[in-house]
């Protein structure tokens, strides 16, 4: 594929969940050799080329003067991470996700730790930045089906050939599965469905957030004003108002008792989750 040239360059890491540290501290450890401990990008599929090397989570590559660049020797040296890297190499012992937007949103490509590879087809020279999984979280796939088996199939604002933004994410594991409340909380609002869109919202009024879990077949048991724990079994996994069975889980700040328009509709009412997840013990993984 056809490459973007661009001049120097810079990056920042995260140095906690939602902490960047200055540009200097993440470019000192950038020696071009993807060594333990390191999360690397290819700019040639396979990991060959020019590679760059981080320890921490970067938000945007950047463009021009003020991008992150390749700098270990092959193809590609000198030149803009962004929309350029085409493979990785996790050496963390944590998960590493990588967007196709800036500022962690944006489909992903996840990498599990000690694994390497193409990133997938719609983030190959598509990629916007990445996050480095914390050490004591869980997947957020696990929180919400208890297990490793089911994975993300859509990010927030996640879209790449559907029109709208994706004001959730979206998790698939089969229909019948069981799905676990992310954070206690109150239920608000309980509508089955019938045979259109069902909806369970939970919400937090510490956090005064809300959590909208769509298209599931809610227990029969839970009530409106009923109090719900985190980790608690709340619902099946279903397609109610959807082609195939998924379940869509919506951050909603304050109290909301439904979810955000998606399909067709060009505008975001809700903010990215990534920083807030992550704060709540949950690393973004896995397709």
């Amino acid at each position: 594929m056809r490459k973007k040239i661009a001049l120097a360059g810079f990056g920042v890491a995260l140095l906690a969940a939602t902490i960047v540290s200055p540009p200097s501290a993440q470019a000192a450890a950038r020696n071009g050799v993807c060594e333990s401990g390191e999360v690397c990008l290819y700019y040639n599929s396979d990991n060959q080329g020019s590679l760059v090397d981080f320890t921490g989570s970067v938000k945007n590559y950047g463009t021009g003067a003020d991008c992150v660049k390749f700098v270990g020797s092959g193809n590609g040296r000198g030149q803009c991470v962004k929309n350029n890297a085409a493979s990785v190499w996790n050496r963390k012992s944590v998960p590493v996700t990588v967007f196709y937007k800036s500022g962690w949103s944006g489909a992903i490509d996840s990498f599990v730790a000690g694994t390497k590879g193409n990133l997938r087809a719609g983030l190959k020279n598509e990629n916007a930045g990445h996050v480095v999984g914390q050490g004591d979280n869980q997947r957020l796939e696990y929180g919400v089906y208890h297990s490793n088996t089911g994975g993300i199939t859509a990010y927030f604002d996640g879209y790449l050939n559907t029109s709208g933004r994706h004001e959730g994410i979206d998790f698939a594991r089969g229909s019948g599965s069981s799905v676990y409340s992310l954070l206690s909380g109150t239920v608000i609002y309980k509508n089955e469905g019938g045979g259109g869109l069902s909806t369970l919202s939970i919400y937090n009024a510490r956090l005064d957030r809300t959590v909208i879990y769509l298209h599931t077949n809610p227990l029969d048991g839970l009530r409106v004003g009923q109090s719900v724990s985190r980790g608690q079994r709340i619902a099946t996994e279903a397609a109610r108002g959807a082609s195939a069975a998924h379940t869509h889980v919506e951050m909603r700040p304050g109290r909301r008792e439904l979810a955000a328009p998606s399909v067709g509709d060009p505008t975001l009412s809700n903010p990215i989750p990534t920083s807030f997840w992550m704060a709540r013990g949950y690393n973004i993984c896995c397709q």
